[in-house]
């Protein structure tokens, strides 16, 4: 990591840190292929008969909606 800078509270602990918007951006898409990855292997494990792409949007929809 370069170009990044902490803040400190008042006895010297850090407590934040700031990042150069492409890090931040970058780590936010590495989180989310992590998440696509477990959602995937999560879904293996269940074993269930597949669906069609439009049954799957559909119930998305419906989720989305409640």
């Amino acid at each position: 990591m370069k170009g990044h800078q902490y803040i400190s509270n008042q006895v010297g602990n850090k407590i934040a840190v700031i990042l150069p918007i492409k890090e931040y951006q970058a780590l936010l898409d590495k989180v989310e292929e992590l998440e696509d990855i477990r959602l995937y292997d999560e879904a293996k494990k269940r074993k269930s008969e597949p669906i069609r792409a439009k049954e799957a949007f559909e119930m998305l929809d419906r989720k989305r909606q409640k």
